[in-house]
């Protein structure tokens, strides 16, 4: 069966200058190198993107920035979260207008713990403020980021009312059985998994690929997990996990920060370090740590 998104769709990194303020050109020529390694897009202003600090003008001129520099509209997914709908409505519509059809959002998280109800109708009046029948949702699924979940109730309500625009969920829980269960409950909607480790597993059972943030420092190795889940070698699967351990060689650590000192490690571009409040960048110790793991882990491979 063919989904309506399956393959690699990095989470792109975003640069900025020591002021906050978004390097655009870094932007663009980061996104190429996704493309160039085997992408089949990348996906704007999610989590690993900080894509909630950014505001709807911002996310305008990058979306419209980046259809310039030449990649193509079915080669982006675009988060368009926000906490009024109106504004959430407004991205999506601009989006569509320039052909950018894949879209992800979040839940409601800005309420305590709302109801499947008020997660549904959040969701369902977006979908019709879009109003447009070419829209491809991903339903966001990250729910100890933001404490709200979509349930599977929840998401066979949404595919009910609006069976053309809620084609998948783009699952970052962290929980193997999780995503597997979305697989087996929803074998018709493109299910992509966020952790990297559980990629190959939930592919092989009809999981249609991954948005992740690892791929932003290693896209072939990646790609290559994606183009052949069924024989993923022993030493890309060590990889992958001694990649993982850029976040978690001190506790604590965000794990944005902590993938760009590994991209900063490897373009020799200290650049990269930047992040826009609340974030904020590594300290020195473990920024040292990071980069000495991503030294250690670099020289067991070729290329990632």
């Amino acid at each position: 069966m063919t989904k309506s998104i399956e393959g690699l769709w990095p989470a792109l990194l975003m640069p900025f200058q020591a002021d906050g303020q978004l390097d655009l050109p870094r932007t663009l020529a980061h996104a190429s190198r996704m493309l160039a390694a085997g992408s089949d897009g990348v996906t704007l202003f999610g989590t690993t993107g900080e894509g909630l600090a950014f505001s709807v003008a911002e996310r305008k001129h990058v979306l419209e920035a980046l259809l310039q520099s030449g990649v193509r509209p079915d080669q982006i997914i675009v988060t368009t979260t926000a906490c009024a709908l109106e504004e959430a409505i407004d991205l999506g519509r601009h989006a569509i207008g320039r052909g950018v059809t894949r879209q992800l959002f979040m839940p409601p998280f800005f309420f305590n713990h709302p109801r499947d109800a008020g997660v549904v109708e959040c969701v369902s009046q977006v979908v019709k403020g879009i109003g447009n029948d070419s829209l491809q949702m991903l339903l966001y699924h990250f729910p100890s980021l933001v404490n709200v979940a979509f349930s599977h109730a929840a998401i066979t309500e949404l595919v009910r009312r609006h069976p053309k625009q809620v084609i998948g969920v783009k699952d970052s829980a962290g929980d193997l059985e999780h995503s597997l269960g979305l697989v087996k409950a929803f074998p018709a909607l493109s299910i992509l998994v966020g952790s990297e480790p559980h990629i190959a597993t939930v592919m092989r059972a009809g999981g249609s690929g991954s948005v992740n943030g690892m791929s932003n420092v290693a896209p072939h190795l990646l790609r290559r997990v994606i183009s052949s889940p069924q024989s993923v070698s022993p030493a890309d699967e060590k990889l992958i996990n001694d990649l993982i351990r850029l976040m978690t060689v001190l506790p604590g650590m965000p794990f944005v920060s902590c993938y760009k000192a590994g991209l900063a490690e490897q373009t020799g571009d200290d650049t990269w370090l930047n992040v826009r409040a609340p974030l904020s960048r590594l300290e020195a110790h473990e920024e040292k740590a990071v980069r000495e793991v991503y030294r250690a882990t670099h020289q067991k491979f070729d290329t990632i």
